[in-house]
């Protein structure tokens, strides 16, 4: 018998071999909240702190062939889906969530990187969109990520709550919009800071944390979702799971290494609430 009081977190998501973002972010995030990780590559990606240069894509059959031998042998407690580079490789993810019973299902729709590079065609954001959003707790798209998949234009909170509203009727439960890096002029908070925006049942719930100017902000998103991920393995209320990741991401952009030539990685290392 394993250990019952270990949680175990899966991500299935893209390979950043630089470690900042992608699978490596994920299991350094799982580790820092107490949880066992496992990984499944879907991409492997060719990217440093200054940009992703190119992309090699799994199947799906190469994908199930990772995940269903995980499944076999572990209760996998909360599961957080990444880079998802193809139609193919969502179907086979999203028949392995029904079929397997998986909850606890964070999607952050990684669409496109912060240098501008498409990582998903239009078709797998489509696939993405109907088959996946509605098996997931929480989606967690930045602002250019909701822009491409809801086709609009996110200039203000205004705008945020319309393009949650679409998200919602796209087929998402509850959805989380990262404006951290856009909102931090006080409009919602009233005072400096990062706010991300959390749609949750019927309610809107600000999630404020303190802005931080820094170049420091490499994988902040898969971080992010694999937080949340893990806090809800643990046992904690969608909500209270977000409010753990963010102030936990704000901690380790604060602390972060400043590595790299571009975009440092934060550190997942970072102790909060007594967490390492």
């Amino acid at each position: 018998m394993g250990n019952a009081s270990q949680k175990v977190c899966l991500t299935i998501a893209g390979l950043d071999p630089s470690g900042g973002a992608g699978i490596i972010a994920d299991l350094k995030t799982f580790a820092a909240f107490g949880c066992y990780g496992a990984a499944a590559v879907t991409s492997i990606t060719y990217q440093n702190t200054v940009g992703v240069f190119g992309a090699f894509a799994e199947s799906g059959e190469r994908v199930r062939g990772q995940v269903e031998p995980i499944l076999d042998d572990f209760e996998v407690d909360a599961l957080k889906t990444g880079m998802l580079p193809s139609a193919e490789v969502i179907g086979e993810v999203a028949d392995l969530i029904r079929s397997r019973g998986l909850r606890n299902v964070v999607v952050d729709p990684v669409v496109r990187s912060t240098s501008g590079f498409d990582l998903i065609d239009d078709e797998a954001l489509r696939s993405l969109v109907e088959v996946l959003f509605p098996l997931a707790v929480l989606i967690t798209p930045n602002l250019p990520e909701t822009e491409r998949i809801t086709g609009l234009s996110v200039g203000s909170v205004d705008d945020v709550r319309k393009a949650a509203d679409v998200l919602r009727k796209m087929g998402a439960r509850d959805v989380l919009i990262k404006g951290g890096h856009a909102f931090h002029d006080g409009e919602v908070s009233g005072r400096r800071s990062a706010d991300d925006f959390l749609f949750i049942g019927g309610a809107e719930v600000v999630i404020s944390g303190d802005y931080i100017d820094t170049t420091a902000t490499h994988g902040t998103g898969c971080t992010l979702s694999a937080a949340i991920a893990a806090g809800l393995a643990e046992g904690l209320e969608l909500e209270t799971a977000v409010r753990a990741a963010k102030k936990y991401v704000t901690e380790a952009i604060r602390t972060a290494p400043m590595l790299g030539n571009g975009h440092s990685p934060v550190n997942h290392l970072v102790q909060v609430d007594g967490r390492r």
